[in-house]
Formats: structure tokens, sequence, C-alpha cells
């Protein structure tokens, strides 16, 4: 027994000589704290000065002939329109359109690619429809078989697949007048959801978007009373398909687009965390669009893009008509037009908020905050770099963070040896590179924190 008592007592010594032993080690790690990062001195105020950033804002539209032998886009390809809406007429492989039922020939595929590729060393965004009606016209039943029709899309999206950073969305389109979806006797849900199955079947990362919210129930199969607690899984290819809306704040149910529209919004608020919305707005004499009255359900439906030509007349109204405050709280948009508040509200709006920085050790490291003031929100991650320039602008250091996609906190530590020194601090955001050249980058909304140069937002200053 006593034996016993004295190895209890050896087993309790060693306890505690461990637990000093791991008491240390995490007091040493502590001495070795980084210190706390340095808040900097930036204006996190939003400037209310227009951005040209990725997939979102007004776009001018494109017409596009496609035939044989070529790919031949109307003069608005050139643009100063960061993002453009092409529209594919291809009335040549449909016999009910006067052409032939037949493939797309691979002269017309590599017009199409050649087009895409040339946008995307321009930085440009595209929204796709595909249409048969001649000169992308009013023409109904002008549609192939559904065979020739799905031969079509597997074809289309072969090319739209190496061209994600450029294709905002793929708008199903090919029936009816302007690849609108109705009117054609086929304008129905036994020829359109094999259409919508198509496209998101051959596509994984591109949004897929559809004229009425009764063409996506009808593909996922609800209706009624499962419409309001639908929640469609987030890695479903389905949670890919959206709304464009060429019936805009039209009418009370926008020119047949809704059956229920309190429903519809309700419905696609949810939908649209992760997807672009937008179409064109509509009826010049519609209260609806009048800014006092739609601001709150482009807000509901985070509005991303709206065509800028049609229709015109709303368009000069939003020129002639001001932000106030019977619109909303935004206080630094007061006496701005209200073309400038759609403009500046369409899709994301990044605001640097707050940033601290620190650099010890070899290491720098901080914590920023973000809000997102749009519409809308970033529906494609893109990847997020810290950068480092010299007091003479030039790049020293680029360190990888990840992915970012829109979120309100950014925490970052990179080892990073730095000479004795001051130094900028930048944070890239951006979708694509080309030639080590980043393409497609987000600016933030604060005055004086974008460099041109190094296509990066300015977070601070620091001294190795």
């Amino acid at each position: 027994m006593k034996k016993f008592k004295i190895y209890l007592c050896l087993i309790a010594a060693a306890a505690v000589a461990v637990a000093a032993i791991i008491g240390a080690g995490v007091a040493a790690r502590g001495c070795s704290k980084l210190p706390e990062p340095k808040l900097q001195p930036l204006d996190y105020n939003e400037s209310t000065e227009a951005l040209n950033n990725p997939d979102q804002g007004f776009y001018r539209p494109v017409y596009v002939r496609v035939t044989d032998t070529e790919v031949k886009p109307n003069a608005n390809i050139n643009s100063a329109a960061r993002l453009l809406h092409l529209r594919m007429d291809i009335s040549a492989y449909s016999s009910a359109a006067g052409g032939a039922d037949k493939p797309l020939t691979d002269e017309a595929l590599s017009g199409f690619e050649n087009m895409l590729a040339d946008m995307r060393k321009r930085e440009k965004n595209a929204i796709v429809r595909f249409a048969y009606a001649p000169g992308f016209g009013d023409m109904k039943n002008a549609e192939p078989s559904d065979a020739v029709m799905r031969g079509h899309i597997i074809q289309i999206c072969s090319v739209l697949n190496k061209y994600e950073s450029v294709i905002t969305a793929v708008e199903v389109g090919m029936i009816g007048p302007w690849g609108e979806m109705h009117s054609s006797d086929i304008a129905n849900a036994e020829h359109i959801s094999p259409l919508i199955d198509a496209y998101l079947g051959n596509t994984e990362n591109i949004a897929v978007l559809v004229r009425t919210p009764k063409m996506i129930y009808d593909y996922l199969g609800i209706s009624g009373g499962q419409i309001a607690d639908y929640k469609t899984p987030v890695n479903d290819k389905s949670a890919r398909l959206g709304l464009f809306n060429d019936g805009y704040l039209g009418s009370a149910n926008d020119l047949g687009t809704y059956a229920d529209r309190e429903r519809d919004v309700a419905f696609l608020s949810e939908r649209n965390v992760r997807l672009p919305f937008g179409g064109e707005v509509v009826v010049p004499d519609s209260k609806f669009h009048d800014i006092e009255n739609c601001l709150p359900e482009m807000y509901a439906l985070k509005l991303s893009y709206l065509n800028t030509e049609w229709n015109n007349n709303v368009i000069e109204k939003w020129k002639n008509t001001f932000y106030t405050e019977a619109c909303g709280k935004d206080k630094h948009y007061y006496g701005s037009t209200a073309f400038s508040y759609i403009e500046n509200r369409m899709g994301y709006r990044f605001v640097l908020r707050r940033s601290a920085l620190g650099y010890a050790s070899g290491k720098l490291y901080g914590k920023i905050q973000i809000e997102n003031a749009g519409f809308g929100n970033m529906f494609k991650k893109k990847s997020a770099q810290i950068t480092v320039a010299d007091l003479n602008g030039n790049e020293v250091f680029s360190g990888s963070i990840g992915l970012y996609g829109g979120e309100s906190e950014v925490k970052f530590e990179l080892n990073c040896a730095l000479p004795a020194g001051g130094y900028s601090v930048y944070m890239r955001i951006c979708g694509d590179e080309l030639n080590g050249a980043p393409l497609y980058s987000v600016r933030f909304a604060n005055g004086g924190i974008w460099n041109d140069a190094l296509k990066a937002n300015k977070i601070g200053v620091i001294n190795a």
C-alpha cells in the first residue's frame, strides 16, 4: 500500500512537471506574438465615382450575325462599356428560319471563340443569348427541332467553358422573337426545360438565365405552396439557374414576367445571392421605375445589369430625376441623378471601411473590413493577393491569400522578407491572368486608393 502511494505521488509530480513545461512553451510563444496591427490613415468613405468593375453595370447590346464562314458583330463590340450583351443570330442553322437544320460549322465556332478571346484581352464581359429569329428580330416559330437545338447548345458550351472569366451569364434564349422564350408554339416547359438542362449539364461555373420564374419552377418541379419554402442545394447544378427580365418595371407583373410578384421576387431574392440578375426597363409611362419606387426591389433582387439603350425614354427619365431623402438614407448621394445612383449600385460595390497592418519578424499581417454597398453580390470568387510596392511604385512582393467572394472581413499573415525601408501595401482581387498580368480586377469605391498600374487597392503603409 505504501509503495502504491509513492507511485501515485511520482505520477502527480510528473504531471506537474509536464504541465510546467507546456506552460513554459505557451508563455514562450506568447512572448513572440506579433504586435497588434496599426490602423491605417486612409479615406474610409464611399466615393460617388462611377466604377467600371467586371460583370455588372449598364451594358451595350451587340448584334452578332453567325454564318457558316464568319461571326460578324456590329460596331457596338468596340463600345467603351465593360459589359456587352451578345445577341447571336443563328438563323442560318434552322430551316424554319430560312437556313438549314445542321450543326454549327467549325468556322462559326472558331469565330465565336476568337470574339471572346479578344474580349478577354480587353477585359470585357459578356451576357450571351442565341436566337433563331433572323436579324435577332420578331419572327416566331423559327426554331429547328429540339435535337438540333440541344446539339447547338453542346457546341456553344464547348466554347463558353474556355472563357468563364469573360462570361457573366448565358441566357437560354433560342425560342421565340428576340430569343425571349415566348410566342412560339414550343415556348412551354416540354421544350424549354430540356434546353435549360442542356446548358446546365454542359457547363460547370456559368450562370444560366431564363425569362420567367415559372420556367425555373417548371425545371425544378415545384409549384404553388412549395415555392415559398424551396431552397436549392448550393452544390446542385440548378443553383446556377436564374432570371433575365426584359419586361423590367413595365407593369404590376412586368409584362407577364411574374404570376405573383411578391412571391416571385421573394423566391428570386434568395437565389440571386449567388447569381446575376438584370434585363431591360420598359414602358415609359410606368410608375414602377420612378426612382422613389424601384430601389427597394432592386436591392431585393440584387440587380446586376441593365441595357443602357432600352428603354431610352426611361434611361433619360433617370438622367433627369434625382436621388433625394424620399429615396433613401445615402446622404452623400442626395442631389445625384437617379441614373448615377442606379449605375453605382448595380452589382457589388466594395468600400474599404477599416484597414490595420503590421510588419514584424519577416511577417506581413493585417485585418481589413469591407462593406458591399451594391444592390448585388460578386457571384464569381476571385483570386485575392497582397502586394507590396516600394517608394518608386515598383512591386517587390505579392502573396496569395486565397479566394475572395465578397466577405466583410479579411485577415492575412504572410512570410515577407523585405529590406529596411517604407512600403505601400495593396490588395488585388482579380478574376484571370494573361501573360502574367492580372485581368478583371476589382476596384474599391474609396477615393485615392486605386493603383491602376498594379490593378490593386491600397490598404496602407508599413516600415520594414
